[in-house]
């Protein structure tokens, strides 16, 4: 076996292969979106757990993160993920505490917005 085949590694890049699971822009949606505060010494950050269903095209995803007072602070494009789980380190500036509200969406340029998911957590 070749170690640098990536299609080993991601089986969702092989077109030739696709799966009845893997669905179109307009039916593409979130499974779960779980945020969880980092606990060390250093900045105040959290780490954000994507999943989303199988796709037949790349989508992109937007994340804004939101404070308490409605004020927008941080946000992070993923531009066509190659896997259905992502996750991310975010963060936040001045080691800001509180509630938080995270607005998350998968769209397709050009073509539609699939799925549109808030959710709120606290960083202490």
């Amino acid at each position: 076996m070749d170690t640098n085949d990536l299609e080993f590694f991601f089986n969702e890049m092989q077109p030739e292969e696709q799966s009845p699971d893997l669905l179109p822009p307009e039916e593409v949606r979130f499974i779960s979106i779980k945020a969880e505060q980092v606990m060390d010494d250093g900045f105040k950050r959290f780490r954000l757990y994507l999943e989303t269903t199988s796709f037949l095209e790349k989508p992109h995803i937007e994340l804004v993160l939101i404070d308490e007072n409605g004020k927008e602070l941080a946000t992070a494009s993923i531009i066509e993920p190659i896997q259905r789980k992502n996750v991310i380190t975010m963060h936040l500036k001045n080691g800001q505490t509180g509630s938080f509200t995270l607005n998350a969406r998968i769209f397709y340029p050009e073509v539609c917005e699939s799925d549109r998911k808030n959710i709120e957590f606290t960083i202490v």
